[in-house]
């Protein structure tokens, strides 16, 4: 039997389609008390996640400011980057509500959109 290539192409455009519509920014899941991520972890909006302090922060972990010459971690300046075997954890509940409130990666529904936070807040 002969493939048509008509089929073919209907079909690679209905995969595309779907890909495309799960990247909707509707489509991010929320940031939640039972989720675990990864230090790093980048949420716009919230900021960087730190896994050793279970919240996000303005700075990445272990940020080197040259200015001051420190090591930013979990809403903190040291003159030593911070050293911890915990690279992935689960924040806590008040940091995850707060963090999902104020990112910036989402559509909101009703007046305004989405909401838009100065940045530079602590969450944990």
């Amino acid at each position: 039997m002969k493939r048509s290539k008509h089929i073919r192409l209907t079909l690679i455009a209905g995969v595309s389609a779907g890909v495309l519509a799960g990247c909707s920014q509707s489509s991010k899941p929320p940031l939640t008390a039972q989720n675990v991520y990864t230090n790093d972890y980048y949420v716009p909006g919230a900021g960087y996640y730190h896994a050793p302090f279970r919240g996000w922060y303005a700075y990445p972990y272990n940020y080197f400011d040259t200015t001051r010459q420190q090591y930013f971690y979990g809403g903190q300046w040291s003159h030593s980057p911070y050293e911890s075997i915990i690279n992935v954890s689960t924040p806590t509940v008040t940091a995850a509500s707060t963090a999902e409130a104020v990112r910036t990666d989402v559509s909101r529904g009703g007046f305004g959109g989405t909401y838009s936070s100065g940045g530079g807040s602590f969450f944990s």
